[in-house]
């Protein structure tokens, strides 16, 4: 394997710029004249744009590329495109079309860029969608991800601002992708918790969207650069707060003895201090599971706020699909603290 595409401390999520710098630099931009037609913009810090051109048709425009967190090419594409692909599924819509985006250097052997396309291909394909092209540039190191355009009903979306005191939250993979890929950067991971970590970041969102229209879901995002509580925190406005239960958290094998050991990353870090005064910990949740709450996820689950009458059944339905879900908060009125941890 040429030396570029083995793994990379900034690769996956764990690339993103942090969510402190991105918000100095987004209140900045000229967004001249509203447009009434433009639903949800990149002011609204969701998790796509989404553009109605109908009364029964919006369609949802997104992109995602980052650089290998794996040895594995072909591995490194279906993750790649299975986290482009979830920002679709995030909103409530499904997906239509995708692009390719590519940074590959020349000198490479191009059969590892045909087995990266080649994986993210076939993720495409599996979500119903259809590959339609993209744009490629000569770069020094290896980056992939995906332009991808979905469809939803405009009164049918899924803002992450819309959760109601009362709502139970929903998360539908385990968590630790960020801190397992720390920990084996440095090869202290074992090979079950890598093959866990690339067992859930391979699993599209698309079912979990698909059973959550048969029921009353008020808000949605996807949990990836920004952590557990990075996202939960933008679902968290005026109208709500939100307790978290961590003893409820679906956890990849093996993460929590991997923060304990310190081998959390940079971003990590970033977003707790982005969000830390956003959240209170009770004494009895240790570092290893706070580390947890703020590890960077790549091409993480889906993090919904339900009715609480509808929660239990569509768990159910859920892990009958085989998801790893579970209801890990609710939210409630406003508070003196914005998130809580117990």
């Amino acid at each position: 394997m040429p030396e570029e595409i083995k793994f990379c401390t900034g690769g996956g999520c764990t690339a993103k710029l942090g969510p402190g710098i991105l918000s100095r630099v987004l209140e900045k931009l000229p967004k001249g004249p509203a447009d009434p037609r433009l639903l949800i913009g990149y002011d609204s810090r969701d998790d796509a744009a989404v553009y109605k051109i109908s009364d029964d048709t919006a369609v949802i425009q997104t992109l995602d590329f980052f650089p290998p967190m794996i040895e594995d090419p072909y591995v490194f594409g279906q993750v790649a495109a299975t986290n482009a692909l979830s920002d679709i599924y995030a909103m409530g819509g499904t997906v239509r079309t995708a692009l390719n985006i590519v940074c590959f250097p020349q000198q490479m052997d191009l059969d590892i860029l045909g087995k990266i396309m080649q994986g993210g291909s076939e993720k495409v394909i599996e979500a119903g969608g259809t590959v339609c092209g993209g744009h490629s540039i000569n770069d020094t190191s290896v980056k992939y991800g995906l332009s991808v355009m979905g469809t939803v009903h405009p009164d049918r979306i899924y803002s992450n601002i819309g959760g109601r005191p009362g709502d139970v939250l929903i998360l539908t993979k385990k968590l630790g992708t960020g801190l397992t890929f720390s920990a084996h950067t440095v090869g202290e991971a074992d090979e079950k918790s890598v093959s866990d970590a690339l067992s859930s970041m391979t699993t599209l969102n698309r079912s979990a969207c698909e059973i959550s229209r048969k029921y009353r879901v008020h808000a949605c995002t996807d949990v990836t650069g920004f952590g557990f509580l990075g996202h939960l925190a933008e679902m968290v406005h005026a109208n709500v707060s939100a307790v978290v239960f961590s003893d409820k958290i679906p956890v990849i094998s093996g993460a929590l003895g991997y923060a304990d050991a310190f081998l959390y990353t940079a971003a990590g870090q970033r977003n707790r201090n982005h969000v830390q005064e956003r959240v209170h910990f009770a004494e009895n949740v240790n570092f290893a599971m706070q580390e947890l709450l703020f590890d960077p996820q790549t091409s993480g689950g889906l993090l919904f706020a339900v009715h609480a009458e509808d929660a239990e059944g569509m768990l159910a339905e859920l892990r009958a699909d085989g998801l790893p879900a579970a209801i890990v908060g609710e939210l409630t009125a406003p508070g003196k603290n914005d998130i809580i941890v117990e």
